[in-house]
């Protein structure tokens, strides 16, 4: 099993770890060194122990030196822990690392969040930034990089029992929807709706639910770490923009399995898969080194025809980036770009495209090829 060292900042002070199954949460935290004491949620004697007597959780920590840390994975599991965890944290001085794969029972169940005592960082699938060499954009494409899937001697298996395990242990054992068959139906339409806006009205009626049901499953997939909407950018001035957002899953591997397409990547696949990439190497950069303060992208109510995939927010400065996943680039291709130039605090355009040659148009629209761009995020030069 090939491990790499994974960017990550870790906090000098308590920190909830999120991210989807298999991304390596767990392995992550152990590299780290730093607990003194680790509970897992997954060993159902430890479960239901702590289920009955939540009192023991505390009892048994207490025995832990102020400034100590503790790692609970899988916290989701037992969110009630947290009010334990919060007495601990106030009452002994010690400090914790939280993992978990799912947001969703924390917010539902309306425990205590540790009152803004723990931050949260994010884990995403394998970056070229971590794997260096190793990486591949046309194996990521077609297999994605979760690290579970990456490892495995049966990539495309591996990929089928994480959806079936999805579906499984995530939806059905924790009870998140009634209607497991509307959710399986639901799954490989919104797989198909992958860096394309959300409209919930078609898609209730091609999955034969009702509307809110559709938006709760969307709620789902977020709470879940499998999937990130993308909100069109609202200049709040005379300029209307459109509101409707896009929704991109996290990895290209994750949107082919639910597809159930596991051959070479097609021509008509390849375009949403790379500009989903973009889209997670963006959201990897911002949730883990705070380069920017948000991600949207751009499409102006009066030109139907007209956007740019994403804008990154620097405080008062943007930067517009278009993704093409063709190694030849076409005039028409600039369009958003050069109508987005005179957006107040536009600094920088970019155009990312799987081509070789790096070059700047007339007009000052940097043309990057996709490792050119990989280089910019690795040295936080955006």
């Amino acid at each position: 099993m090939q491990l790499y060292t994974r960017l990550f900042e870790c906090p000098k002070s308590s920190f909830f770890l999120l991210g989807p199954r298999g991304t390596g949460k767990t392995t992550l935290v152990r590299t780290l060194r730093l607990a003194n004491h680790e509970v897992s949620l997954l060993d159902e004697e430890t479960f239901q122990r702590y289920l009955v007597r939540p009192g023991t959780f505390y009892e048994e920590l207490s025995s832990l030196k102020a400034g100590q840390w503790a790692f609970i994975d899988e916290i989701q599991r037992l969110p009630n822990l947290l009010n334990e965890i919060h007495r601990l944290i106030e009452d002994k001085k010690l400090r914790f690392i939280l993992t978990g794969s799912s947001a969703r029972k924390l917010r539902r169940a309306g425990v205590n969040l540790l009152a803004g005592r723990a931050s949260t960082r994010y884990l995403y699938p394998l970056t070229p930034m971590e794997m260096g060499e190793d990486f591949c954009l046309n194996a990521a494409l077609e297999m994605g990089t979760i690290p579970l899937v990456h490892n495995a001697e049966d990539k495309r298996e591996t990929l089928k029992s994480y959806v079936q395990t999805y579906l499984k242990e995530e939806i059905q054992a924790e009870a998140i929807v009634r209607n497991l068959a509307g959710f399986s139906r639901f799954l490989p339409v919104a797989a198909l709706l992958h860096g394309q806006t959300m409209n919930l009205s078609n898609l209730a009626r091609d999955c034969e639910v009702g509307r809110p049901t559709v938006s709760g499953f969307f709620q789902i997939l977020q709470d879940t770490l499998l999937l990130k909407t993308l909100s069109a950018y609202d200049a709040k001035l005379r300029v209307r923009e459109r509101k409707r957002a896009k929704c991109y899953f996290i990895d290209p591997g994750l949107v082919r399995a639910i597809k159930r397409q596991y051959g070479p990547v097609t021509v008509e696949e390849k375009g949403p898969l790379f500009e989903g990439l973009i889209f997670t190497l963006l959201m990897f950069q911002k949730d883990t080194f705070d380069d920017f303060e948000d991600v949207l992208y751009w499409s102006p109510a009066e030109s139907k025809h007209v956007e740019v995939d994403f804008l990154l927010i620097q405080g008062k400065d943007k930067i517009a980036i278009e993704a093409k996943s063709t190694d030849v680039i076409r005039p028409e291709y600039f369009k958003g770009l050069r109508a987005i130039a005179d957006l107040k605090g536009i600094r920088r355009r970019m155009l990312v495209y799987c081509g070789q040659r790096r070059r700047v148009t007339q007009d000052g629209i940097e043309v990057l090829p996709f490792f050119d761009f990989v280089d910019v995020l690795r040295q936080r030069t955006l």
